[in-house]
């Protein structure tokens, strides 16, 4: 079992290496990164949407923005779409699971704004609507993704791709690259 246990995080290791090692992927983060905090400096909001285990890292992230990450600072404005279950079930009775996200960007997205979807395979039909929606509305899109991208990479702003096919290892590596992203905003938005 050991060696299995081993097995396992050395391909996670790998996977990160990967990104470590990829100029693009590197550079794409730090874009991102800059464009939330502006966003932020600008009054405007991040909100996540995620499926599964994709749902628990958005309402992760986005806590580590609304919340605080590693300075005691004011609260930034972000919070993951999913987390009003009356809303959730309600509109996925009535109208459909696939329209869940893109109803609540409509309702409360506005330009300037950022949604952030994280799909693994890139295909997940109620953020492809939500990044539809945001893109109509004026927001900014960017997902995260695994190594293809999905139907998502043509329609995004800002894609990162986790160079990985493996889900675990993709939902592994999008909490790393939004622990960089919360913690390079919060110092370059509350500078000591």
């Amino acid at each position: 079992m050991q060696k299995k246990i081993r097995s396992i995080i050395q391909a996670s290791v790998d996977t990160k290496q990967k990104i470590l090692e990829d100029p693009i992927l590197v550079e794409r983060i730090e874009t991102v990164t800059g464009i939330i905090a502006k966003a932020f400096a600008n009054g405007n909001k991040v909100l996540f949407c995620g499926n599964g285990g994709s749902a628990a890292d958005a309402q992760h992230l986005a806590a580590e923005f609304s919340g605080r990450f590693y300075s005691d600072r004011d609260p930034l404005p972000s919070e993951a779409l999913h987390c009003n279950t009356s809303y959730l079930t309600a509109v996925a009775n009535d109208y459909g699971y696939d329209v869940v996200y893109s109803r609540i960007v409509k309702g409360t997205g506005k330009p300037g704004d950022i949604l952030v979807g994280l799909s693994t395979s890139g295909n997940s039909v109620n953020i492809i609507k939500a990044i539809e929606q945001a893109r109509e509305i004026g927001m900014i899109t960017v997902v995260l993704s695994g190594e293809t991208g999905g139907k998502m990479k043509a329609m995004c702003d800002y894609l990162i791709n986790v160079p990985s096919n493996d889900t675990p290892r993709i939902q592994e590596s999008h909490i790393m690259i939004g622990h960089i992203i919360c913690q390079l905003v919060e110092e370059e938005l509350f500078k000591k």
